[in-house]
């Protein structure tokens, strides 16, 4: 299949109009001076000089925190407003013979074609925008619409996630964008310390309309029932920051920040962040006191590590962050803190990396339960932390 960069087509104009850039980076110029009022913090001096109580100087130093909090997530909304102000899609005239052309090929599965828009983002990737009905009793699916289109324009097309599953017997406008080059398959495998009903640790996969896809995995702290909803929450704030359009980085300060300044007194978890671009194979990970993550080629085995501490500790942290290239067949092995303490149990964390490039199996499930499996076995079969492995394989489409 083509790319749309092989696609010669003139006349391609901006479709995002100017007064509306600049009116979202007038907005986003408020937001920053705002930042800026909330960040110039009174200076706090010694209570017992300042005459001040205990309980006034640590309700202050908490309210200026909060500032300080509320300051990063101004300013995060004025890079969001900003980048989506910088934003240039491209549009691209489909002309009259190529309009009739798809148009007959969609009538001839019982589709009529009203309206037809391709658009182009930044990175080259192309999105389209169909306004047709379908003609026939039975329902129509989606995909294979996608499906139709692709063969039509010699692209690969899929739809929108944003999608209904069929198509409607009115006027209606569906949405389809380029297919990645890559596709995932996650796999998992679990134990629950044995005094507990429940996990601390939670994970979640969100592939997201932009063609990446994130994991998150999260150990709360201790073990239970309050380490899983502290992990949850964790994973439910990470996901609907990145979805807004946060950058990863950010979003765990705010997460972070919103931990430190809890009414708890101990309100830890980690948090470990893996990115995955599947149109370029691009990935970015994100440690914030989180074990190990593996990458497995073959039977090469790279170890990627941070020495940070978990979430909700100091008002700010570090976090650290590392990029790797992905490739066909390769496999990202992500564990938490319980899988190390069971090695510790009957041997060395050191002899994982081996025991992963032994592993021939090449369903992400089956590898993930090999991993977990031998992690018992050094720990005699006692479960002294809650213990997950989640993996994810990544190949390319054919």
């Amino acid at each position: 299949m083509k790319k749309l960069s092989e696609i010669k087509d003139e006349n391609i104009i901006s479709i995002i109009p100017e007064y509306g850039r600049q009116k979202l980076l007038g907005y986003a110029e408020s937001f920053r001076e705002l930042a800026g009022l909330f960040e110039e913090k009174s200076n706090i001096e010694d209570f017992s000089e300042a005459g001040k109580s205990r309980q006034e100087y640590l309700w202050q130093k908490k309210l200026n925190e909060s500032k300080g909090l509320l300051a990063d997530h101004l300013k995060e909304m004025s890079f969001i407003m900003s980048d989506v102000a910088g934003e240039a899609y491209r549009y691209h005239p489909l002309g009259t013979r190529k309009y009739r052309r798809i148009s007959g090929y969609l009538k001839e599965s019982g589709i009529l074609l009203k309206d037809f828009l391709i658009l182009e983002n930044e990175d080259g990737h192309i999105e389209l925008s169909l306004t047709m009905k379908s003609r026939l009793k039975e329902s129509i699916i989606i995909e294979d619409v996608a499906d139709l289109l692709s063969v039509a324009m010699n692209i690969r097309i899929q739809a929108s996630k944003s999608e209904p599953l069929f198509m409607v017997k009115e006027w209606s406008t569906y949405h389809f964008i380029e297919e990645p080059q890559f596709h995932i398959l996650t796999g998992f495998a679990r134990a629950v310390k044995e005094t507990e009903k429940v996990s601390g640790d939670n994970y979640s996969v969100c592939e997201m309309e932009s063609g990446k896809v994130v994991a998150i995995l999260s150990d709360g702290m201790g073990s239970g029932e309050q380490a899983c909803e502290e992990s949850e929450r964790v994973i439910e704030m990470m996901e609907r920051l990145i979805e807004t359009g946060f950058r990863k980085e950010t979003a765990i300060q705010i997460i972070n920040g919103a931990l430190a300044v809890g009414e708890k007194e101990k309100n830890m978890s980690t948090m470990d962040v893996c990115e995955l671009n599947l149109y370029t194979g691009a990935c970015d990970f994100v440690k914030v006191g989180a074990a190990h993550t593996y990458i497995k080629r073959g039977d090469i085995v790279d170890r990627l590590f941070a020495r940070n501490l978990p979430l909700g500790i100091f008002q700010h942290i570090e976090p650290e962050t590392m990029h790797r290239q992905l490739q066909d067949g390769d496999y990202v092995v992500m564990l938490s803190d319980g899988i190390l303490d069971a090695l510790s149990q009957g041997g060395t964390e050191e002899h994982l990396p081996e025991i992963i490039s032994r592993i021939y199996h090449t369903n992400p499930s089956e590898i993930a339960n090999q991993i977990l499996g031998y992690c018992l076995r050094q720990s005699m079969g006692q479960i002294r932390d809650d213990m997950t492995v989640l993996v994810i394989g990544i190949w390319k489409y054919l």
